[in-house]
């Protein structure tokens, strides 16, 4: 697949909070990484969760386990995880996200 936005040391570090792992009550999950990096192709392409490709499985129920997931609480919990070791590599700012004084874009100067 390549689309994998996960490194493997990333999913490492957040697997064991992940829910349907062995152990847990319940049905074991068929692939937790898979739908993980399916949630993060529609993050980063702004897709609808229609648009999603068929190789992550059916649209509907990966947006369902979003959402079960989503009342858990459990994307703050991976996230708080991920963050501690954020790098910032790859951090962008351009004219969408920085505003400038309306001085700056030419408005006309009062004088006086």
């Amino acid at each position: 697949m390549a689309w994998m936005y996960l490194r493997d040391d990333q999913y490492q570090r957040v697997e064991a909070l992940l829910p349907g792992k062995k152990g847990d009550l319940g049905r074991p999950a068929a692939d937790n990484r898979l739908f993980i990096e399916a949630v993060l192709w529609v993050a980063r392409t702004g897709c609808s969760w229609r648009g999603l490709p068929e190789e992550f499985g059916r649209w509907n129920s990966v947006y369902q386990r979003f959402a079960r997931w989503s009342r858990k609480g459990i994307w703050q919990e991976v996230f708080a995880r991920l963050v501690q070791d954020a790098d910032f590599e790859e951090t962008f700012i351009d004219s969408a996200i920085v505003r400038a004084h309306q001085r700056a874009a030419g408005a006309s100067k009062r004088l006086g």
